[in-house]
């Protein structure tokens, strides 16, 4: 079993992972896990890979995804749980399905605020063929 748990750095994202964390033991062996966070691309502005550079730019997605998987990353390392840390950059539901396929995931775990359904599980639960485990 592998599964792709999307991460932002928030409360909400942050249950998802205990949740996983939580429930492993339900799993005949413990679950491979995808830990991602996906950054917006920044805009195309005119001037701006020769003001600040291409590397500059990725050291920015760098460091900032860094920081979003950072806490996920202290859990899962307490819970002896294996996974594998990524940083993409896309539009975040479509990126995380294009990847959890790409990676032989066999769903994908998301944290979502409210009974409502956020923007980006929405969106990953109508583009997805994958199961969609919703943490609220």
């Amino acid at each position: 079993m592998k599964l792709l748990l999307a991460v932002d750095g928030s409360a909400h994202s942050l249950d998802a992972v205990k949740c996983v964390i939580d429930h492993a033991d339900w799993y005949r062996d413990k679950p491979g896990i995808e830990l991602v966070t996906v950054h917006l691309p920044l805009p195309q502005l005119p001037g701006l890979g020769s003001t600040i550079g291409k590397a500059g730019i990725q050291r920015y997605y760098q460091e900032e995804g860094e920081r979003a998987l950072a806490e996920a990353k202290q859990l899962l390392d307490r819970s002896g749980l294996h996974y594998e840390a990524r940083i993409l950059v896309g539009d975040p539901a479509e990126t995380m399905v294009k990847h959890a396929k790409k990676a032989g995931c066999d769903i994908i775990a998301i944290g979502t605020p409210s009974r409502w359904i956020g923007s980006v599980a929405n969106k990953v639960m109508n583009i997805s063929d994958l199961p969609i485990l919703l943490v609220k």
